[in-house]
């Protein structure tokens, strides 16, 4: 990979290089403090002076020039309110247009304005991480706390942006002001949900959003979906074309993601019901559920590789085997049949579209509409993991239509089927096949990576970032980087060789999500099971017991994204979740004390809620920290993932079953005790990873 340094050069505007963050220049102050130390013990308060003063000076000139340019940009409005007055006495369409013209052009400045202000604070970010790095000093610590709210400081300057906002303001308002609104001049104050249709004003606002508070939520959400990102922005967007963008298509891709997870989590509160109707122990439902498991560690990779050809094809794959699969899993009943009920959900996985959906939104959205899209893969996903169990909790009937039988345990399978089809005939008619070009699959990802994976490092507080995103930038950044080839722009052929890119500490972060996602499998393929032996439970209770688990997805990501990740470091939030998903385990344990459903109910709500938190900011740094070659082709950073949680939840379903040979009563504690190992296990490799970053 190019280091950073070239990459900031590259993006400069030309014009004002003078004015830029000089990150070459203290980059080699860094390594001149290095070469000091090797020969003397270098004085701590004098290189913490030396250093502060230099970034102090540095962030003078960035802050003195964008007060410049703001000064400039106001004038020009100025100049031009006083000519949209004058035309409001003798209207002049021509007149109008041009003035319209010149706002827009006003605009485009800005954003060039803002664009000098987003790489700025990453190059400041990230040289104030280096600093850390290579010394030990805590100086992001130092530096921030120092300056954060000294009234003479100017560090605040560059991530508060309040002028700014007046200028995006004032030029939306005028442009707002000369909007053809049917001969009726409305103000954007008076009625603020009318449209503006302006590009320029929604470049200006994305770009405030990134450097703004308003997206922490949705942009801690988008990076569940592991789209990699770049860590710099470009000033115009590039890759995707709007023309390519299809909002009917995007729709169906998240119902896609949506019915993915309604059919995989809908059969949970009935698998024993089902397994033992057949003939079979209840924990047979282990296998049952941890069958679509099996075959969606297969069907992400030959699912990820058509996607570099088409995304039509592969949905009505997607949705033709589903269909098919739901109807065997229905028909099992009546055959009496457990092969055909685990061929039926064989068929299932295999039609897991989930890395089609993921593929469409990194290539087929808008840079604008990216986090959005991203967003909503995510919420699409735990409201279907709510409502599947909410949806089986209703499903309580029992009748016949000829000789098939309807009732709590096939139902799912036939209405899921229906949905496949409903779904199949929606997409055959309303989704419209990107345009593809020879080029495309050849042009890095890097050039078509939304920008918006800079808002936590421009708006969050600096010392929040993890030590584990240094260790990774500081390996990138090396002049003498062997992914410096131009072999670093191309995707990896196989999945040995996408292992190979990942650091330790990227390692670790998938043994978490090894062992967050193992242990949310226990706790939702065993709830009913557990429930019916010591609590006796009804379809109905458990059904709503899940559904509640799977509401607080979305309101968790929310409280992460919007409050504790500007509270806290990334890596003190993963590790307390850590603990806490470790101490939800041990409350789990049926010991001493009869088992009780406050024990249960809370311990599992602990536990469920303490790993999304863990999800949440394990995937967040994960798509930060892996290498720019796994956002390309098959074999990329999200395909890694989602083989991760798939083989843990394949594991923990196994375990399940194997367990109940134990019998029921010890099968509580016997799947419980892997979950607890791995859990220490990660927590110890956490400890690990970060201590020897110093």
């Amino acid at each position: 990979m190019v280091s950073f340094g070239k990459k900031l050069k590259g993006r400069q505007i030309q014009e004002w290089q003078g004015y830029y963050i000089n990150y070459k220049l203290m980059k080699r102050k860094l390594k001149q403090y290095a070469n000091q130390s090797q020969a003397v013990v270098p004085d701590r308060q004098f290189v913490l002076k030396d250093f502060s003063r230099m970034l102090d000076n540095q962030i003078e000139t960035i802050v003195l020039f964008l007060l410049e340019q703001q000064g400039a940009l106001a004038s020009r409005i100025s100049e031009l309110n006083e000519q949209k007055d004058s035309l409001q006495e003798v209207p002049d369409i021509s007149k109008i247009d041009e003035l319209r013209e010149a706002y827009q052009a006003v605009g485009r400045d800005l954003l060039k304005l803002l664009y000098f202000v987003e790489i700025n604070a990453i190059g400041l970010r990230k040289i104030l991480k280096k600093f850390d790095k290579r010394f030990g000093y805590k100086f992001t610590d130092y530096y921030v706390k120092t300056r954060a709210n000294h009234p003479y400081s100017q560090l605040q300057q560059v991530f508060k942006h309040v002028g700014l906002g007046a200028v995006v303001g004032a030029i939306s308002r005028n442009l707002a002001d000369l909007q053809d609104r049917q001969g009726s001049y409305l103000s954007i104050y008076d009625q603020p949900a009318l449209p503006l249709q302006d590009p320029v004003v929604d470049s200006m606002q994305a770009a405030v959003d990134r450097l703004s508070h308003s997206t922490n939520f949705l942009n801690f959400l988008a990076q569940h979906a592991l789209i990699m990102q770049e860590e710099l922005p470009a000033p115009v967007e590039e890759g995707v074309d709007d023309q390519r963008y299809h909002f009917m298509s995007l729709l169906l891709n998240l119902a896609n993601t949506f019915l993915y997870m309604v059919n995989t989590y809908i059969i949970v509160p009935t698998a024993d019901d089902y397994s033992m109707s057949l003939g079979a122990a209840a924990t047979v439902c282990g296998i049952v559920i941890g069958a679509m498991a099996v075959a969606q560690i297969f069907s992400s990779v030959y699912f990820s590789a058509w996607s570099n050809r088409s995304y039509f094809r592969p949905l009505i794959f997607s949705s033709i085997v589903l269909f098919i699969g739901n109807v065997m899993y229905a028909l099992a009943y009546d055959l009496n049949s457990i092969p055909v009920l685990l061929i039926g959900r064989l068929f299932c996985g295999f039609g897991s579209a989930r890395a089609v959906n993921r593929r469409y939104i990194s290539d087929c959205v808008p840079l604008k509409y990216r986090m959005q899209a991203s967003a909503g893969f995510v919420s699409a996903s735990a409201l279907g993991m709510a409502c599947g169990p909410a949806v089986a909790g209703l499903l309580q009937t029992n009748f016949k239509i000829y000789k098939i039988t309807v009732n709590k345990e096939t139902l799912p399978g036939w209405l899921m089927a229906i949905a496949w089809l409903i779904y199949l005939v929606w997409l055959w008619f309303s989704f419209k096949e990107p345009v593809r070009d020879t080029e495309i699959k050849n042009v890095p990802q890097e050039s078509k990576a939304e920008p918006d994976s800079l808002e936590k490092g421009i708006v969050e507080p600096l010392l929040l970032k993890s030590q584990e995103n240094q260790q990774v930038e500081d390996e990138q950044e090396g002049d003498e980087s062997e992914e410096a080839s131009e072999d670093s722009h191309k995707p990896v052929n196989s999945i040995v060789a996408a292992y190979r890119l990942l650091t330790p500490s990227v390692k670790v972060q998938l043994v978490i999500y090894f062992m967050l996602k193992y242990a949310m499998e226990i706790l939702l393929s065993e709830s009913s099971v557990i429930t019916t032996y010591y609590f006796s439970w009804s379809t109905g209770h458990v059904a709503v017991f899940l559904a509640c688990l799977g509401l607080t997805v979305l309101p968790v990501n929310l409280v992460v994204g919007s409050y504790i990740s500007n509270m806290f470091e990334d890596r003190q939030i993963l590790l307390a979740s850590e603990i806490t998903v470790c101490v939800g385990i041990l409350m789990s344990f049926n010991v001493i004390i009869p088992y009780s459903v406050p024990q249960y109910v809370c311990s599992g709500l602990l536990l469920f809620v303490s790993a999304e938190v863990l999800e949440g900011v394990n995937l967040s740094l994960l798509s930060r920290v892996m290498s720019s070659r796994l956002s390309l082709g098959t074999y990329n950073g999200g395909l890694l993932s989602t083989e991760a949680g798939t083989i843990a939840r394949v594991i923990a379903d196994a375990t399940i079953t194997l367990a109940g040979y134990l019998g029921e009563s010890m099968l509580l504690n016997i799947t419980l005790l892997p979950s607890l190992f791995i859990c220490i296990v990660s927590i110890l490799a956490t400890f690990w990873t970060y201590n020897s970053l110093y």
